[in-house]
């Protein structure tokens, strides 16, 4: 209603405005003096005509530019400019109307009229901009007005400087800028000065008294960006940025882009750059099914899928929650792919057949996992039946009902693993990595570290402990991990799929590795307390199964190059497939039975690289002894009872080919 009454004011106003300008405009032309009877054309009742037919015409255009529609508490130039379009158009109709009817005016009357009516009608809502912004302030006062200093001098800067004095609820006022072009400092960006350069920020933001530091330069690199907010986290204050470039909507920068600066932009890394068009003939008018859809690579991969245009993506999940508000999520985002979210497990091997039956994907995302390393430890069974034995029932369905590619997300703790996590998806790996190439199906999987806010990652562990108020708890100083965020994670996914070809394990560049004990005091720095003084940081010492140092994913002589310049392939490795087969038939048929030591003898006989905590040589010999009494037992049992053929008979291609032969 109120929005309608203020409307109702400025056309009021408007129709006053112009019918002034009218009158004004022939007082000028004829100096004051003229005698409206003299001449049939400026007789009264042809000047009532002729105000009706003015205001109508204009008013009508001003609608057509819709002047009663914008928020003219944030007029600029771009508003500004509107009006002038508006009211040249609007005179230009006037001409013609008025010549239609056959009432000339003299020309100056049309220029005079021009201009007035750009005047008044300009200037009542340049005058309400600036009436709204000093009662903002003159309110904003009675609380507390927040200093800002903007970090850029540049477009971002200076809108963002037009925004917060056009916006006074926002209660921050920025008093000055610094910029590294010394053609800037000392001059003014819409009235705030640039004072110096950004490496004086500590010295800036002392001196000024500033509340708050906002970095204003989407386009700056990931590295660059961490260098300066390093050196304004210095200073204690709280710290907020922009988005990059190329996550701001149509290049437009305003307050609420604004957000507050978070680990992700410490630790960034540069922008992934995509094949996009092998990326749409990847996905493009494709059926999808990404399991594990509600987790946190699994949902970024479903965002990131539906850029390229899918027929449609399955979500598929164990827990309901996540995937259903997904699925609402990317239906309101990208309304012309279709989306359907299946509750079910990769453990159930006959509801993955009835799905990959009724649903005939095209290409198959294998994301869902067990994968926190410490429930792993105390819960082995469980994470054979889903790493494991899930996986093996993905793959199953995926060939058995003509999967084109199938992608399995790996890790870097599949490396020499020390886990039981790590030692499952190694087996994943080699699940992948000994499938036939005759087949229609291409299979292939990508490794990498650590995901920079993934569920039950540091990060959010971290956020919690200082919210309580600490201490922050590490479970050794010294201990250090690869990072990368989601979305780029995501994306290398993606591309990595699409240059599968077949067997391939793809590894991603994880960049630089960080000091778990670095990223802990940063993030305690950017929630505006300082380490050691407001929230200690404590040690707590290693888990069980947990690593000092991630392996070095990329040896020079372990890995091959690729097309892209962050995706690598392992060199292939001897599988042994009899082996294999064996310990799969072993945990389908006894998982549900087996001790916690009895898994990881199992796991290390066929993952010969798994190094579990206090494993020693005697336990090794001890485990091959067992398995062999243990095999040989259940082979009696079986000639017994006449069930001789394997329980995996569908892929006793492994005991008929050697992996050599398969990798041709």
């Amino acid at each position: 209603m109120q929005k309608q009454i203020k409307q109702l004011f400025l056309l009021s106003y408007d129709m006053i405005a112009l019918t002034l300008s009218l009158v004004l405009s022939f007082f000028l032309r004829f100096d004051g003096v003229y005698d409206l009877g003299a001449r049939a054309v400026y007789e009264f009742e042809h000047h009532l005509v002729l105000l009706f037919a003015v205001l109508c015409v204009k008013l009508a255009v001003f609608f057509v530019f819709k002047m009663y529609s914008s928020l003219w508490r944030y007029a600029s130039v771009e508003e500004m400019l509107t009006v002038v379009k508006a009211n040249m158009a609007a005179t230009v109709m006037m001409v013609v109307f008025l010549v239609a009817i056959q009432i000339p005016l003299p020309r100056s009357i049309y220029l005079l009229t021009f201009i007035l009516d750009t005047v008044f009608t300009g200037g009542i809502r340049l005058f309400y901009r600036a009436f709204r912004k000093k009662r903002g302030l003159s309110k904003g006062q009675q609380g507390q007005v927040k200093r800002v200093l903007i970090l850029g001098g540049g477009e971002a800067g200076s809108l963002l400087v037009k925004e917060y004095h056009g916006n006074p609820q926002a209660r921050a006022v920025p008093v000055a800028i610094l910029d590294d072009d010394p053609n800037k400092i000392g001059f003014k960006v819409n009235g705030v000065r640039v004072v110096g350069r950004i490496s004086e920020v500590e010295h800036f933001a002392k001196e000024l008294k500033i509340d708050e530091i906002l970095l204003a330069i989407p386009t700056l690199s990931s590295r660059a960006t961490r260098e300066i907010l390093k050196k304004a986290g210095k200073t204690g204050l709280r710290l907020r940025t922009l988005p990059g470039v190329m996550d701001l909507a149509d290049g437009k920068v305003s307050i609420q882009e604004i957000r507050d600066v978070s680990i992700e932009d410490l630790l960034g890394r540069e922008e992934v750059t995509l094949d996009n068009s092998g990326m749409m003939k990847f996905i493009q008018g494709k059926s999808i099914l990404v399991t594990g859809g509600g987790g946190s690579i699994g949902s970024e991969l479903c965002r990131q899928i539906s850029r390229y245009q899918p027929r449609k993506i399955t979500i598929l999940d164990i827990y309901e929650n996540n995937a259903y508000y997904l699925e609402r999520s990317l239906a309101n985002q990208y309304p012309e792919v279709s989306y359907s979210v299946v509750i079910a497990s990769v453990r159930d091997h006959e509801r993955m057949d009835q799905l990959f039956k009724e649903e005939r994907f095209d290409v198959v995302f294998h994301a869902a996992a067990h994968k926190h390393v410490p429930l792993m430890e105390a819960n082995p069974q469980q994470a054979v039946k889903n790493n494991v034995l899930g996986t093996l029932n993905v793959i199953n369905s995926s060939k058995r009902y003509g999967v084109k590619k199938f992608v399995l997300i790996s890790t870097d703790k599949a490396v020499n693993p020390t886990n039981i996590m790590g030692a499952t998806k190694r087996i994943a790996e080699m699940l992948v990595q000994i499938q036939p190439r005759d087949i229609e199906t291409d299979f292939a999987a990508v490794r990498f570290g650590n995901v920079l806010g993934s569920s039950g990652s540091v990060i959010p562990l971290f956020k919690e402990q200082i919210r309580r108020g600490g201490p922050v708890t590490l479970t050794h100083e010294e201990i250090i991990r690869y990072f990368m965020t989601i979305p780029e994670a995501s994306r290398l996914v993606l591309q990595a799929g699409a240059m599968a070809k077949g067997g391939e394990i793809f590894v991603l560049d994880m960049g630089e590795p960080v000091k778990i004990k670095d990223l802990a005091e940063n993030l305690i720095r950017l929630s505006g307390f300082e380490p050691y003084r407001d929230i200690d940081i404590q040690i707590t010492g290693l888990r069980p199964g947990e690593k000092l140092y991630e392996e070095l994913l990329l040896d020079p002589d372990m890995n091959l190059v690729t097309e892209h310049m962050k995706i690598y392939v392992e060199k292939p490795t001897l599988i042994n497939g009899v082996r294999l087969n064996r310990a799969l038939e072993n945990f389908r048929r006894h998982i549900g039975s087996f001790t916690p030591a009895e898994v990881r003898r199992a796991l290390r006989a066929v993952v010969e690289t798994y190094q579990p905590e206090g494993y020693t040589f005697k336990e090794e010999q001890a485990s091959y002894a067992e398995d062999r009494r243990r095999g040989e037992r259940r082979q009696r049992e079986r000639r017994s009872t006449g069930h001789e053929e394997s329980v995996l008979s569908e892929d006793k291609a492994f005991e008929k080919k050697s992996y050599d032969a398969k990798l041709g």
